[in-house]
């Protein structure tokens, strides 16, 4: 596609369609095995690569898997995650979460476990069901496409910056196509495993994961929708040198 070229629709069509694409972006934990063609898989990341980058370093690395490769992936994971010793003793490559949770980070968190759980009929304390559930993260909640992010260790936070822009651009062409996602920072423990088995070189650091594919439907998780907080409640207009609330 042409980068200067007119948009495809009338204004009010291409924000319709632009606002519907993110606004229906949500996290789906259960899809269907319907195949995605590798020529879609690679119209999503042919659009996404165009996502804002300092000084035009696109520092993303994609590496998907698919078929045999992504049930060996999976296999390899589950393994190690069925056995406590071993699980707890690995480390993530770099902290996506606070080490102290405070408010009210620690309240949303909380929100969407139990609306989760809840939908799942999990109750409160049933530990198996709970490792259970999360453990279906490593199978991609049996989409048939597997995503692993990388980036090269030397860039710094700034980078980090560009690969959310970047996911977020892989997310929203993928529902441009009728498809949804689960980004996924559970894979972050195993990145030494998913290394090994997908030859990602030493100098490359798993960033995370995503399921790709059609959503279940039928599925009770996937009618959970998250809230979202108001503009007026984290943008802050100033003008006139005064502040001014929406």
């Amino acid at each position: 596609m042409n980068r200067l070229s007119q948009p495809p629709l009338s204004p009010d069509l291409m924000s319709q369609a632009v606002d519907w694409a993110i606004t229906t972006r949500r996290s789906i934990r259960a899809f269907l095995p319907t195949a995605v063609p590798r020529e879609e898989i690679e119209s999503i990341l042919d659009v996404a690569r165009f996502s804002a980058t300092g000084v035009n370093m696109q520092p993303w690395r994609v590496h998907v898997v698919t078929g045999d490769m992504k049930d060996r992936l999976s296999l390899a994971i589950a393994d190690i995650d069925s056995n406590p010793s071993l699980s707890m003793s690995l480390d993530d490559p770099y902290e996506y979460y606070p080490r102290e949770w405070v408010a009210p980070y620690v309240d949303r968190r909380r929100k969407v476990g139990w609306e989760l759980y809840g939908l799942l009929g999990i109750a409160k304390g049933d530990k198996q069901r709970m490792h259970e559930q999360h453990g279906r993260n490593y199978r991609f909640f049996d989409a048939p496409v597997g995503l692993l992010f990388t980036i090269d260790r030397v860039l710094q936070e700034g980078s980090l910056l560009d690969y959310g822009m970047f996911l977020q651009s892989v997310m929203v062409a993928a529902r441009g196509r009728g498809l949804h996602t689960c980004p996924q920072a559970a894979f972050l423990k195993y990145h030494n495993v998913i290394a090994e088995i997908l030859s990602i070189p030493p100098e490359q650091m798993l960033v995370c994961g995503m399921s790709l594919g059609y959503a279940d439907e039928t599925s009770i998780e996937n009618t959970l929708v998250t809230d979202r907080e108001p503009v007026n409640a984290f943008a802050t207009f100033h003008h006139n040198n005064k502040e001014t609330v929406p």
